[in-house]
């Protein structure tokens, strides 16, 4: 016996009724066996699909051997007939999306001849993982093609070939298959071996955009977005630029260029305070060049001003120099120094004693320290 899987006849069924066989409880619910079923499983990196049977709410759908089980959060009376109905909202995202992926993997293997080796979707993201390398350039062309696709509307087959049939055949698949395969084909587009739900024409995904493209493994991952998932991503990105073109007294459409010529000023006033701040080191170095021990408390320093204004100490104090930067509310970040000296002991007692973490080479260590100035200052002064 198998359940008899609705969703294969008809996609865009959202309610049925069917009978029960079997209602066992488990630890996260109550594991429900149909005759029949439009809720279509976890599998072919499509997640399940979610909805009511009766009162009970269905959290899971999972298939075995042919049998698929509807993990509910209530007890279903088994011989009993009940109605269900899924989310359809969710069940035609993933149909757009699905159907999406298998134009985009299609276009890419006829274009460039590349595999999709790894399909990955969820509510909020898909991916698709190639056997090759694309260019920005290549991108945006597979995108082109892809809506021009969509925009084509052309219809989307489901079928079983004979054996037979199947040998001439050539679809796509990630792995090699014996019994009767299903395939999914987009005229001109793709033939490719699936057992997910699609939308019936390639007009009902409504856009494809292409997010991100990075180096993975052997080839690249796509990220991509189909139908509503695509305007929405269009949207927030819209938005963003609409408050980055508002913040910048800058046009939609010139928004890089505004950021460009404000990272360009960030870099001209770093260098200039970068210079500044040298100055002022140097000037603190000089009024206490001879001074056996220093110990300062700075306002507002980075780590790596913390260890210039150090060094700069270390060239003119022979003992031990320790700069502090921070309050006793959030603590402080320090760098110690002494240029003939072993601080490994004090830095380890420093972070045992001060709630710290830190450490450098023997010489020289950076880190920080969760006490007020008070107890910083007595636990140096153990040290003198």
């Amino acid at each position: 016996m198998k359940t008899k899987k609705l969703y294969e006849q008809d996609a865009y069924l959202k309610a049925f009724t069917a009978q029960v066989l079997e209602c066992r409880e488990e630890e996260r619910g109550w594991m429900v066996l149909l005759d029949q079923t439009v809720f279509y499983p976890e599998g072919g990196g499509q997640p399940w699909d979610t909805g009511v049977l009766g009162e009970a709410k269905v959290l899971e759908v999972h298939q075995k051997e042919g049998l698929i089980y509807h993990l509910c959060d209530h007890k279903l009376e088994a011989g009993a007939y009940v109605e269900g109905r899924i989310d359809w909202e969710r069940r035609f995202d993933f149909m757009q999306q699905h159907t999406g992926e298998h134009i985009v993997s299609g276009v890419i293997h006829s274009q460039f001849g590349y595999n999709n080796v790894g399909f990955h979707l969820t509510q909020r993201q898909m991916t698709i993982d190639l056997s090759g390398e694309l260019s920005m350039e290549q991108l945006r062309q597979v995108e082109q093609m892809a809506n021009q696709k969509v925009w084509d509307n052309l219809p989307v087959e489901i079928f079983w070939p004979s054996p037979q049939e199947l040998e001439t055949l050539p679809y796509r698949s990630k792995k090699e298959l014996f019994e009767a395969v299903r395939l999914v084909r987009i005229p001109e587009t793709d033939l490719c071996a699936c057992c997910g739900t699609h939308v019936a024409c390639t007009g009902e995904i409504g856009l494809i955009k292409l997010i991100s493209c990075q180096r993975f493994r052997e080839g690249v991952r796509i990220e991509l977005a189909c139908g509503k998932r695509a305007l929405d991503y269009c949207n927030l990105v819209l938005e963003q630029n609409h408050g980055v073109s508002v913040l910048l007294s800058a046009k939609v459409g010139e928004t890089s260029q505004a950021v460009e010529r404000l990272y360009q000023e960030k870099e001209r006033l770093s260098a200039r305070v970068l210079a500044l701040e040298e100055e002022i080191f140097q000037g603190k170095a000089r009024a206490l060049a001879g001074a056996d021990q220093i110990t300062l408390f700075e306002e507002g320093l980075e780590p790596d001003s913390l260890r210039r204004l150090t060094i700069a100490l270390m060239e003119v104090c022979p003992g031990r120099c320790a700069v502090f930067s921070g309050s006793d509310q959030e603590g402080y970040k320090y760098a110690i120094g002494h240029k003939d000296g072993d601080l490994r002991q004090l830095i380890k007692a420093l972070n045992q004693t001060l709630n710290g973490r830190g450490g450098g080479k023997p010489f020289f260590a950076q880190g920080q320290v969760q006490a007020s100035r008070g107890e910083i200052e007595a636990f140096l002064a153990q040290w003198e």
